[in-house]
């Protein structure tokens, strides 16, 4: 298709689009087939050549996106990928999906958001949508995004607000947060709302048509700030109350209450709880890292998140107890954690997915291998781990879960409740099992080998 100079936000509400979509992870690729399905035509844009070449071939390297879906889309030339940036000239939209980590003082780290606006600026048409998916603080869009873009040339006037009259524009600009849950079978980026907020409501009705191609509903909102902030409340709500319960399970299990029966017996009113369960920390691209956004961006208004702070002091120190409860439980059994054999069950950060972005088990096993333990882990998900941002453990396999290799280890721990493990088989053959997700609740044999934590 052909760059138009008349583009109006009805334009994106049309068929056969082309999309450009920068990041092709966990958030971008699924985006990508969705766009594809629905009949548009989508590029995908990557700096890893390798996976360009696995796109371009029909395959896929994230485990609950199909190689079916990959492989129809490929052949029905809806999806390509690309590494190629000025290809970008060419599309009608074009979405940012690249992570926004934490850097080493746990402050927000725009480098991927910074690089990928530097790369889209030399190569902006008028007339094209562009929309920012990573999660990130209010008032990245504005601040961040819109003057590296209007060094172009091309201008996008900022006019939000309930009132806000329409302005000239010379391309569009938005915030739309990603809402992506990977390994949810009930609700999929199709049946998810989508919230959308434009630097100028030319800009969000633009953002609304093209997303309403896609998801059931479009929810719009008055300001990329107000959609920013939408997505950091999300996801510090359930921070906040993950730790709350994360607390009262340290109270719990030193008053020899069971949390999991208090929760469960919580869960029976049926207005004003809503039940929330402990594990050892917090994992995945959100929940983790969003709190630390609005904090730090909180101190530029002289304002102490206290809430929110404590919430993440909370949910971190988690895989520093559950260490501490594998030193102790050892103890008990006359063992030392030093030079003790320990297998982590689950490398991922949630069951029955391969993401280990966060995952609170990779930094048990670190805190278990500093105090000398040697550890391994077995993730059926998960065959090999790799080099990361924090972390570097290449040289691990997963070991094969046979009750032979289950009775070398002095401790097995479940970091991680896959649905594919067979806990009462589990327990039968280890020597300790170390259960942080009360994953063993409806093992009847052998409960003295088990420590919940």
């Amino acid at each position: 298709m052909s760059i138009t100079n008349q583009r109006t936000p009805e334009f994106f509400s049309g068929t056969n689009l082309h999309i450009g979509i920068i990041g092709c992870g966990y958030v971008g690729l699924p985006l990508a087939l969705r766009f594809a399905e629905v009949g548009h035509r989508v590029t995908g844009f990557d700096t890893d050549p390798a996976k360009v070449e696995k796109l371009n071939a029909g395959q896929t390297y994230i485990e609950h996106v199909g190689a079916d879906r990959v492989r129809q889309a490929v052949e029905a030339k809806r999806f390509s990928a690309s590494n190629d940036f000025a290809r970008l000239r060419d599309v009608d939209a074009i979405i940012i999906c690249v992570p926004t980590p934490l850097d080493e003082r746990r402050e927000p780290d725009l480098s991927y958001v910074e690089k990928t606006a530097q790369s889209i600026r030399p190569n902006l048409q008028r007339g094209q949508l562009v929309v920012l998916e990573s999660t990130t603080y209010p008032g990245t869009t504005e601040e961040l995004v819109l003057p590296i873009l209007e060094q172009s040339g091309l201008r996008c006037p900022v006019a939000s607000g309930a009132n806000s009259q329409d302005v000239a524009t010379d391309f569009f600009l938005a915030f739309s947060p990603e809402r992506e849950d990977p390994g949810n079978k009930q609700f999929g980026l199709a049946q998810i709302p989508k919230v959308v907020g434009g630097v100028n409501p030319a800009s969000r009705r633009a953002a609304e048509n093209l997303y309403g191609r896609i998801v059931s509903r479009v929810v719009a909102v008055s300001s990329t700030r107000a959609a920013e902030m939408t997505k950091l409340l999300e996801n510090i709500f359930r921070c906040v109350n993950i730790a709350l319960v994360n607390e009262l399970k340290l109270l719990c299990l030193r008053m020899n209450v069971d949390i999991w029966e208090v929760i469960d017996g919580a869960s029976t009113k049926p207005f004003g709880f809503m039940p929330f369960y402990p594990g050892p920390g917090l994992g995945g691209h959100c929940i983790p890292v969003d709190p630390f956004y609005l904090s730090w961006k909180a101190r530029e208004y002289d304002f102490a998140t206290r809430f929110i702070e404590l919430a993440g002091e909370v949910n971190t120190a988690m895989p520093y107890h559950v260490a501490d409860a594998v030193a102790s439980a050892l103890n008990e059994r006359q063992k030392s954690l030093k030079g003790s054999r320990v297998l982590i069950l689950g490398m991922a950060y949630k069951k029955d997915i391969d993401d280990t972005r966060e995952s609170p088990s990779l930094k048990i096993m670190q805190l278990l291998a500093q105090r000398g333990a040697q550890v391994d882990y077995n993730d059926p998900h998960i065959p090999q781990l790799y080099k990361m941002r924090h972390y570097d453990f290449s040289d691990k396999r997963s070991v094969e879960l046979t009750p032979q290799n289950l009775a070398r280890y002095d401790c097995v721990v479940i970091a991680t409740d896959h649905s594919s493990y067979d806990y009462a088989a589990i327990v039968a053959a280890s020597q300790l099992v170390l259960d942080s997700r009360n994953a063993t609740r409806r093992v009847a044999a052998h409960r003295e080998k088990i420590v919940l934590c």
